[in-house]
């Protein structure tokens, strides 16, 4: 258990958090939430015991691990992928090397009588027993296993870290992160490097294997699965909801209507007062009366609503001058660097209006066919684009190339032309810039700040044809809706790159997936795509059990895995029955989770309510039904890994 006292945080007269104060159990996933700057990575830095509260403390198990994946951070460049992730394993190391040397002692002692030898064999005993505790004898299968997991191919582990990009060194540092298997997992915005793959791997594994884990992030769809509690940081209060983020948001909304009713009430109730004293202030019958509630206006204690941003954030791209039936058309569209080939034989038609996807793991090509379709790299085949198409483009790095030196006003009053220059101020005050926000410096804007500035841009001139690249890293949740809706009534062609579920379902009608140097056509929306892959994956599963061999997934993947000998008809119908029988308990499982689960939010329901928050019957019996949850988990983790190979290694 983990805990936070009257944490207090406070620069000058400003008050960051005003005594806070919760408690973290064993197992418990927690979604931290609030606005941009409501100190959400502060608490975390404060947990991983980086910066130091005003006041108050957070209470850590001595000997609990913490482990702490910041936004950003520095990471070295001297070693393979695979030999910086094993530092995960560095304490283990290194008793595996105190091992070796009283080993080499025991070998040269003969006193086997004495006091110290048999000292000897007991710290002996005691080093190999927290060996098998630590799975020494599996740190090599799990290393690989979890950079498989994050998007790494085999061909990757022997690579030096300084070949690859901020984003993948990032997920090196996540892989080392849950190797360690720490008590508690402390992630900022783990989600921004990661691709939908990488993501939903993440969060099956820490919904399977992760202790306690507190995280940052503005994916719906991520936190809504992995965390079944949202503590609210707002106006330096905790508000603490053991439900997720979707019910968080429906719960949140009756909260402030209660609070306003209230307010509304207080204010009516203050301001009879004030009248009463102004009418009688100096009457000397009413002296006394006067008095008293002037005393009873000092007293009051004042309901305070929570803040809501009502700096309306209102996007609407300009109509988009209609282009030719076909905005791109592209046949055996190919990309290589040398030998290497990202992609070949890209075949697609994308119509005028479509809204698509393009998803896939990191490094498949999605970009690099971004930037051939706006002509910035050289390419094989041909690619056509369509009558009068005008293109309007966000690169993933757009808003860190903005010159850090300028204003907000002068990074729009640059690029902008003719009478679009006299309502720069009005454009701004739409992107939440208004008054003396636009005489920021760029240098000082956050990144979601920065990423409104960038797509300023692409609203200065109409375009019928817009491609975003990664548009909604940086942004909050409420930022991402509006633009989501703001694409939604756009209507020219729309090209997103995003890994972000949530923002693309119900915005896209068509997904391009990238992978094995192809580009894939799938029609319908993004969840209708995920789910199809999943049928894939089960039909693979089945093809091996009737003795077909697989399809490789990675280049050397027939030579780590040769074709199997054909199996005969008594072996198929042997791994046919184990297959259904497997299958069967699943299900079990899932039903035993599915009816633990209504029976908490049951008892949540209860506790939530001023009169069921003290029970301490209901709070003993909630933390015996998480624990069966978690137990029961597990098992169906076990049986499932058994059951589909590839979820647990989901080798690229």
């Amino acid at each position: 258990m983990y805990s936070v006292e009257g944490l207090t945080v406070s620069f000058g007269s400003f008050t960051l958090l005003d005594e806070i104060g919760f408690v973290i159990d064993k197992k418990d996933k927690i979604a931290l939430v609030g606005k941009n700057g409501a100190g959400k990575s502060t608490l975390l830095k404060i947990f991983a015991g980086l910066q130091e509260p005003t006041q108050g403390r957070v209470v850590i198990p001595r000997d609990a691990v913490v482990g702490y994946l910041p936004q950003q951070m520095q990471v070295t460049d001297e070693r393979t992928v695979k030999e910086e992730a094993s530092l995960a394993f560095d304490r283990v190391l290194q008793w595996e090397t105190e091992l070796g040397k009283m080993n080499a002692e025991l070998a040269d002692r003969e006193d086997y009588e004495s006091e110290s030898y048999h000292k000897l064999i007991d710290n002996i005993t005691l080093l190999n027993e927290r060996l098998v505790m630590e799975g020494a004898s599996n740190i090599e299968a799990e290393t690989e296993k979890t950079l498989l997991g994050l998007g790494f191919l085999r061909t990757d582990f022997d690579r030096p870290t300084s070949e690859f990009s901020g984003g993948w060194r990032m997920r090196i540092e996540l892989a080392k992160l849950l190797l360690r298997k720490p008590d508690i997992l402390l992630l900022d915005e783990p989600t921004n490097h990661l691709d939908i793959e990488s993501i939903q791997w993440l969060e099956n594994f820490l919904a399977m294997q992760a202790n306690a884990a507190v995280i940052v992030s503005h994916d719906r769809a991520f936190i809504d699965r992995i965390c079944q509690r949202t503590v609210e940081i707002s106006l330096g209060k905790i508000y603490d909801y053991r439900v997720n983020y979707s019910k968080y948001v429906e719960l949140r909304k009756e909260r402030r209507e209660q609070q306003l009713r209230a307010y509304e009430n207080q204010r009516k109730q203050i301001e009879d007062t004030e009248d009463f004293i102004e009418r009688f202030r100096y009457k000397a019958s009413k002296a006394i009366q006067v008095q008293s509630r002037i005393k009873q206006l000092e007293k009051l204690e004042r309901i305070e609503i929570d803040e809501e941003d009502n700096s309306a954030l209102r996007l609407k791209f300009p109509p988009a001058p209609r282009s030719g039936s076909y905005p791109v058309i592209m046949e055996n569209v190919g990309k290589s660097y040398g030998d290497h080939v990202v992609f070949k034989d890209a075949t697609l038609t994308i119509n005028r209006g479509e809204k698509v996807a393009f998803v896939g793991k990191n490094g498949e090509g999605k970009s690099t066919l971004v930037k051939c379709i706006m002509e910035q790299i050289p390419f094989e085949g041909k690619l056509q684009l369509g009558h009068n198409v005008k293109i309007g483009y966000f690169a993933q790095n757009q808003a860190d190339l903005m010159n850090e030196r300028l204003t907000v006003f002068e990074t729009i009053d640059y690029v902008a032309v003719g009478d679009i220059r006299t309502k720069i101020r009005d454009i701004l005050g739409a992107f939440m810039f208004g008054g003396e926000a636009s005489d920021k410096k760029v240098a000082v804007l956050s990144g979601g700040e920065r990423t409104r500035l960038a797509m300023i841009r692409l609203l200065l001139e109409p375009v019928n044809l817009l491609i975003l690249d990664e548009p909604t890293n940086h942004l909050d949740m409420r930022s991402k809706d509006v633009l989501k809706e703001a694409l939604k009534e756009f209507d020219g062609t729309v090209i997103i790159v995003s890994h972000d579920r949530e923002f693309l379902d119900g915005l896209v009608d068509k997904v391009y997936e990238f992978g094995a140097q192809r580009v894939k056509e799938h029609l319908g929306g993004i969840y209708e795509f995920l789910e199809r892959k999943r049928i894939e994956n089960l039909n693979e599963l089945e093809k091996t059990a009737k003795g077909e061999r697989p399809k490789a997934k990675e280049a050397d993947s027939f030579a780590l895995h040769p074709a199997p000998v054909a199996p005969s008809y008594a072996e198929r119908k042997e791994q046919q029955r184990q297959l259904k029988r497997l299958e069967k308990e699943i299900a079990n499982y899932e039903k035993r989770i599915e009816d633990l689960e209504a029976e908490i939010k049951k008892i949540e329901t209860i506790l939530n309510t001023p009169e069921g928050a003290s029970n301490a019957d209901l709070l003993w019996k909630h933390a015996e039904l998480q624990k069966n949850v978690s137990e029961t988990m597990d098992k169906w983790a076990e049986l499932f890994e058994r059951h589909d190979p590839q979820a647990n290694q989901n080798n690229r």
